[in-house]
């Protein structure tokens, strides 16, 4: 069997024993591109290239398994266990590396889709206190590793209505950061209709990424954002990025879309979003909403899939021709295959990344602020280790179920804690489909442009580490 690639570090010495995963199929995925048949090895992300008779006898095996896999494997000289790189065994809580504060638990805009009720996450608006979010930065300093890098993100509501106190942080994250060894940046999630000249400047003169809410043109964005006294949020969001093109730009401006059963065909939202300028554009299905009919259900989500697909396939189309296409979901995804991917968690909330409430409270992330089933501890007393490891404990993907069973479950980590407590998985055959339609994305781009998985320079901050799932934007929600 000839190679064609193979992706995934290599793994830790002496592994622990796995659970043992039932299920045929649920070791590997046999898929094609333009260039032939190819297997994918879930432990260790690995890819490589079948002859066509090989490919079918897997895929036989699949649907009428007779024999063990193991012994599959061997007849077919195929390297499914050569090395395990994942097992059952929970992460243990690391250093934290990004803590996002919630300043201002409060938004001008009323949109039926957030998540966040406005900022106020079920209870009363309210926004930090300074001496709140300076013990934010002391809190994230001290529990971080020794001279490692941290992020710091700003989040709501509208974390712009908090304009001052975001400025205060910025500067005291810094000296404070410089004083105790960590270089610390910056990300901040906004609807961009209040953003002055000194924000713009405050965004272009430190590490910072912007991720705007944008969900289409300007019917399809006032169409799920309402601003106070009628006015249009998009002719808003226009002003505030005409302020960023003339007072400074972050480092990285990112786009995000919530698609809603109400958002128009998803390859003209795209299109759009990178007409106005922006450095990513990336799409998230609404699957927990305030208002059950801005969610996409079980039944809506292959219609969503069709659409991901399609705008994939445009991508690649560019890329392939050498042309920038900065369509978020699915770079992220080529370039997390092409590192070798593979984790038992969709992201790092409760272990590397936390979020702190405006009262002071520590939250698994900032989607699940003022949720007592994820509370983490306070800045007061520092991060509560046993709940991050109880946490992590339960959520390790090969102790869940459907989970256990699914081949891109280290690609996909089990879904995002905040939809799968609300609503279930509902999007299951949506991921595995995105994913098998990157898998042969990625070969096709490996042998088109390989020079776009070269190391680019300055990579965009992100709040959750290690890195989105490839499913998603890869980018920190909007609101």
């Amino acid at each position: 069997m000839t190679v064609l690639l193979r992706i995934g570090r290599r793994p830790p010495p002496d592994p622990g024993p796995g659970d043992g995963l039932p299920g045929p199929g649920s070791e590997f995925r046999v898929f094609r591109s333009a260039h032939g048949a190819h297997l994918f090895v879930a432990d260790g992300s690995r890819v490589y290239d079948l002859p066509e008779e090989t490919a079918a006898r897997l895929q036989r095996w699949t649907r009428t398994p007779e024999g063990s896999l193991e012994e599959l494997a061997r007849e077919l000289s195929l390297p499914l266990w050569t090395e395990q790189r994942v097992d059952g065994t929970p992460a243990e809580p690391p250093p934290l590396s990004s803590l996002s504060l919630n300043v201002m638990q409060a938004c001008n805009l009323s949109c039926g889709h957030c998540y966040a009720d406005e900022g106020r996450f079920g209870g009363a608006a309210r926004a930090m206190p300074r001496r709140t979010a300076f013990a934010a930065i002391d809190r994230l300093l001290a529990e971080a590793a020794p001279g490692a890098d941290v992020v710091v993100g700003f989040m709501g509501g509208e974390p712009m209505l908090a304009r001052d106190l975001v400025h205060e942080v910025v500067a005291y994250a810094e000296r404070a950061g410089a004083a105790a060894g960590h270089p610390v940046r910056f990300a901040l999630t906004t609807n961009l209709t209040t953003v002055r000249p000194e924000d713009a400047r405050l965004f272009a003169e430190h590490p910072f990424t912007v991720t705007v809410s944008l969900d289409g043109d300007r019917a399809g964005h006032d169409g799920l954002r309402r601003a106070p006294g009628g006015g249009s949020a998009y002719d808003r969001l226009r002003a505030g990025l005409d302020v960023l093109a003339r007072h400074g730009r972050p480092r990285h401006l990112a786009a995000r879309v919530s698609v809603t059963p109400r958002t128009g065909r998803l390859l003209d939202v795209l299109e759009h979003g990178i007409g106005l300028g922006f450095d990513e554009v990336g799409f998230a299905a609404v699957v927990s909403a305030p208002d059950p009919a801005y969610e996409i259900t079980a039944e809506t989500f292959t219609g969503f899939l069709d659409q991901m697909v399609e705008c994939g396939e445009w991508a690649l189309r560019e890329l392939s021709a050498g042309r920038a296409c900065p369509f978020g979901n699915f770079q992220t995804a080529m370039r997390e295959l092409h590192r070798g991917t593979h984790r038992p968690y969709p992201c790092g909330a409760g272990a590397g990344y936390l979020s702190a409430s405006a009262d002071g409270g520590l939250y698994a992330c900032h989607r699940l602020v003022d949720d007592p089933a994820f509370a983490m501890g306070s800045l007061a007393a520092g991060s509560d280790v046993p709940a991050r490891a109880a946490h992590l404990a339960a959520r390790h993907v090969d102790r869940q179920e459907p989970c256990r069973s699914c081949w891109a479950r280290y690609l996909c980590g089990g879904g995002c804690y905040h939809e799968v407590s609300r609503r279930g998985r509902p999007g299951c055959d949506y991921i595995r489909g995105w994913l098998e339609f990157c898998l042969r994305a990625y070969v096709e781009l490996c042998q088109a442009a390989p020079e776009f998985f070269l190391p680019s320079p300055g990579p965009a901050v992100r709040l959750v580490s290690p890195a989105s799932p490839v499913s998603a934007v890869g980018a920190v929600d909007a609101v």
